[in-house]
């Protein structure tokens, strides 16, 4: 899978590996790149595997170095998963939410925000395939549900 950016959020990561961002985060840990409050460690710094920008080194503004990253997760087990898996994954969500659950509390709207934007167009196009009225907007990421179910 080609990465359009050699610097990564820890959500777009664990995308790449199927994983949560927080598993991702214990696997990070585990291997000394982050500390118990989230933040990458000096260790990580140095390695190349993470940077920071913003005020105190905050660990929302951190960024994971997808290689080095890789290398890691990818000798202790982890495989990334493809383009296909992801868009099938993500289509299957997306109907599930839009049709709704009394047991989920999270929308389609609100998944459709962590959508990969590489990903859009072909969970759309297999939405609509299967049927599915819920539509993603590549210009905004979210929810266009009344456009597409009026016709």
């Amino acid at each position: 899978m080609a990465l359009a950016s050699p610097w990564l959020s820890l959500s777009d990561l664990s995308n790449i590996y199927g994983i949560s961002a927080i598993h991702c985060e214990r696997a990070l840990q585990q291997n000394g790149w982050r500390d118990r409050h989230g933040r990458p460690t000096p260790g990580a710094i140095e390695a190349g595997a993470a940077t920071t920008t913003g005020f105190r080194q905050n660990s929302r503004t951190a960024l994971w170095n997808a290689e080095v990253c890789k290398q890691y997760l990818e000798k202790t087990g982890y495989k990334p998963i493809s383009k296909n898996v992801q868009i099938e994954q993500w289509t299957k969500l997306l109907e599930a939410l839009y049709e709704g659950s009394p047991s989920i509390n999270a929308t389609a709207e609100q998944m459709a925000k962590d959508l990969p934007v590489e990903l859009i167009s072909a969970v759309n196009a297999q939405l609509a395939i299967r049927g599915c009225k819920f539509r993603v907007l590549t210009s905004t990421k979210t929810c266009n549900c009344k456009a597409s179910i009026s016709q």
